[in-house]
């Protein structure tokens, strides 16, 4: 095609290096391949079959065409990861830094991006392993170390904070996508209620899980949204502001 990069990679490098111009105000009549059709094609595919379905070929597919189509906007699969990954983060509010409130704020930015990912079954898989350099995920990477910073703690730390708080986040989110996924079948009979695990529990031989029959109701106690707030709890209260 005419006047177009040759090589993905350099185009993907450029997306990130900055913000997607503007498209242009009068639409062809066949809606060209972009990256952002590319990104809504991958978000529904997720939405709609979760995100082991998502493939290139899958992708293609719901826009209409060839897989060739995509490379030649994109470089892989995880070029696609990255992508979803920068639209949900597009979508996170950032607050302004607050010394006095620094952990509730932190909480508060985690918890919208929980809630990003369970829309999308499993889509918190792409964001493991990845150091994106994606702008608009950068931008939220970047308003949490602000965050951290602000209320003292020492830039390593912070750096090493963000990555183990993010981690938690995406675990979370993706083990309840799988609980979800499976409680979906009827067949899965061991993924249990929270009355058939008590019972199970206090039914266990005392004299070989003593501990676990005596305190049954406090192991499955909760939701998982209290257990995700006190998970990031336990990480956050050990974080100290460095001393001046």
């Amino acid at each position: 095609m005419v006047g177009m990069s040759a090589d993905p990679r350099q185009r993907r490098a450029a997306r990130h290096a900055q913000p997607a111009a503007e498209t242009a105000a009068s639409a062809p009549r066949r809606k060209p391949i972009t990256v952002e059709r590319i990104t809504d094609a991958a978000l529904e595919v997720v939405a709609t079959e979760g995100y082991d379905a998502l493939t290139i070929r899958r992708v293609a597919a719901v826009l209409g065409t060839g897989p060739s189509s995509l490379y030649a906007h994109i470089v892989n699969k995880d070029d696609i990861d990255d992508l979803l990954i920068g639209r949900l983060y597009a979508e996170v509010v950032l607050p302004e830094p607050d010394p006095a409130a620094w952990r509730e704020q932190l909480l508060a930015v985690y918890t919208q991006i929980r809630d990003l990912y369970l829309k999308y079954p499993g889509v918190s898989r792409a964001a493991l392993a990845v150091v994106s350099t994606n702008l608009a995920t950068l931008r939220v990477g970047e308003g949490i170390l602000a965050i951290l910073l602000a209320g003292g703690i020492e830039p390593r730390t912070a750096g090493w904070a963000r990555d183990a708080l993010s981690l938690y986040v995406s675990a979370y989110a993706l083990e309840q996508s799988l609980v979800r996924q499976r409680r979906r079948h009827q067949d899965q009979e061991w993924v249990l209620s929270h009355t058939e695990l008590l019972d199970r529990f206090t039914a266990l031989p005392a004299e070989k899980f003593p501990l676990t029959r005596r305190h049954a109701a406090e192991l499955i106690s909760g939701t998982g949204h209290d257990r995700f707030e006190f998970a990031l709890g336990l990480l956050m209260n050990n974080l100290r502001p460095a001393s001046g």
